[in-house]
């Protein structure tokens, strides 16, 4: 038999023997891929399930997205205010973003983006009582906090079963419910947070808001002056004001965050921060001090007062402002802060961003 003939056998071999491990690959990646897409419908379920119980019925959204999972119902003010999820099936990279009180995740939009441009799959719950044509019995639960923390933590302990890394943050109070939840945990086995984000958080209040919230009583005589709380209002996607109640919940959540500080607790993973000097509704001392019981690497975005950027507007840009149709015949358009503005400098705050993300790389 001639060295040819050999040749040529072993050739074959070799190449029936490539086809098969090809076809084995196409296979194993197909399987693969059907696991992952069956566990995220599983996880999607899960996440409904959540708002099932909250508000007694769901229904599907009129508006869809490519990697985008809303969760709808008739009882939201518009499907604006609906809770999601962005869904990146090929990295497992998991974040968490809270909305702020009174508002609902349609203000997380543009910083979800983000991190799902850099690869995150992010989760954006609705708080309880948030986002509803009716919230009055809500906004005057004297349990309204802890119904806020118990929320998240069952979000949490979903997005920590979605991915390897896991970033936690949000607006506002969604901010000082991400710090709380990290440093109640911070000893427990249960606490996996590689990070925190937040902007505009609410690590302070106003010295007159936290003045009146150590008056004796003052909860029971807010609960009164709220009276019938109103929803609508000229933002389709916040309510018209904060109810007394409710501010009162965030003071003591803010208490509770600065007691765990002053017994020595630290933020021990890599911590965001965007927050401007000109914020009257929560004064930037209160990231300050977080900050120097931050272990870091911290990254600290400082909008200068001479901005005049108000609060609610450093998570707005123009994209967000356009989809918003803020009416503002309602509001007095001469009063500080009524009509909102987009950031001048938000595309600088989601460079500052990346740059954050940039450390939680997938390997």
């Amino acid at each position: 038999m001639s060295s040819k003939f050999f040749v040529k056998m072993l050739t074959g071999i070799v190449a029936l023997l490539g086809v098969n491990m090809a076809i084995a690959e196409n296979l194993a990646t197909s399987d693969s891929s059907e696991i992952k897409t069956k566990r995220f419908s599983e996880q999607q379920n899960q996440f409904k399930a959540f708002y099932e119980k909250e508000w007694g019925q769901t229904q599907p959204c009129r508006e869809t997205a490519l990697n985008r999972f809303s969760v709808c119902s008739n009882i939201l003010r518009n499907e604006g205010n609906s809770p999601f999820m962005l869904t990146n099936k090929t990295s497992s990279k998991v974040a968490v973003l809270i909305h702020g009180l009174s508002d609902s995740p349609f203000f997380m939009r543009e910083i979800a983006n983000i991190l799902f441009e850099q690869g995150f799959t992010v989760v954006v719950p609705l708080l309880p009582g948030h986002g509803k044509r009716d919230a009055d019995d809500d906004m005057s639960d004297w349990d309204l906090a802890e119904r806020w923390q118990a929320h998240v933590d069952e979000v949490i302990n979903l997005a920590d079963s979605m991915g390897d890394t896991l970033l936690v943050g949000g607006f506002s109070t969604g901010g000082a419910l991400a710090v709380e939840h990290y440093l109640d945990s911070a000893n427990s086995d249960a606490n996996n947070i590689d990070g925190l984000m937040l902007f505009s958080g609410a690590l302070a209040l106003s010295d007159n808001a936290e003045s009146m919230s150590r008056i004796w009583g003052i909860k029971l005589l807010a609960r009164i002056i709220d009276g019938s709380y109103e929803t609508h209002g000229p933002n389709p996607y916040k309510y018209p004001n904060v109810a007394g109640l409710a501010g009162l919940e965030l003071m003591d959540l803010i208490n509770t965050i600065r007691e765990k500080v002053e017994e020595g607790q630290q933020v021990e993973v890599p911590l965001f921060a965007a927050h401007s000097q000109a914020d009257v509704t929560t004064p930037i001392h209160g990231i300050e001090l977080l900050m120097e019981a931050s272990e870091g690497p911290n990254t600290f975005f400082v909008i200068d007062e001479s901005y005049g950027l108000c609060h609610a507007d450093l998570v707005v840009n123009t994209k967000l402002l356009n989809k918003m149709n803020f009416n503002a015949n309602m509001v007095n358009q001469q009063e500080e802060c009524a009509v909102p503005k987009a950031n001048p400098l938000f595309s600088t705050m989601g460079l500052m961003l990346r740059d954050y993300l940039s450390q939680f790389s997938t390997p």
